[in-house]
């Protein structure tokens, strides 16, 4: 498995949401954490100044930023979301996952990492149906990737499940 970065243990997603807190939730992130850079509420240009803006904080904080969607090209340190859209990108590789299925899909296709979810409910979809700690916690046993739960997580929440990691859009903004 190629990997240019460690697989962090806290990862940031950005949305419309927490846009405004960006740079001061990337201020407290720990060293080696990641920020999915995903802002798909911006038009294209002003996408990309809001991405570069946000890879000099990054840099200087030594956080690691990931592309979502369509963001090819840019200067990053790796790529997010499902196995199709990782295609044959570098670096860091970090692969949605929500059943054993696509945990398989993605160790096929080399991520370096799966983002399981959801393990709760979240405000980012509301009435979606969740994994569970219970079910999420069999099918993390079974990946033979880093888990990194997603979906109502908080570090307390975290720290009583088998994974490498955890991310959050609300939970660390």
């Amino acid at each position: 498995m190629h990997r240019c970065h460690p697989v962090p243990r806290v990862v940031l997603l950005s949305d419309a949401r927490n846009d405004r807190r960006l740079e001061s939730a990337i201020s407290r992130l720990p060293r080696g954490s990641a920020l999915v850079f995903r802002h798909y509420h911006l038009p294209h240009a002003a996408r990309r100044t809001r991405f570069e803006a946000l890879r000099r904080l990054c840099a200087c904080r030594g956080v690691l930023l990931l592309t979502a969607g369509e963001a090819r090209g840019w200067r990053a340190d790796g790529r997010y979301g499902a196995v199709q859209d990782l295609g044959r990108s570098t670096g860091l590789r970090l692969a949605t996952a929500h059943s054993l299925a696509e945990i398989g899909a993605a160790f096929r296709a080399r991520a370096s990492a799966i983002l399981l979810s959801p393990v709760y409910p979240t405000r980012s979809h509301p009435g979606a149906p969740v994994l569970g700690p219970v079910r999420f916690s069999l099918m993390a046993r079974r990946s033979p990737l880093p888990v990194i739960a997603l979906g109502g997580m908080t570090k307390r929440r975290a720290a009583r499940l088998p994974v490498w990691g955890w991310a959050a859009i609300d939970g660390l903004a």
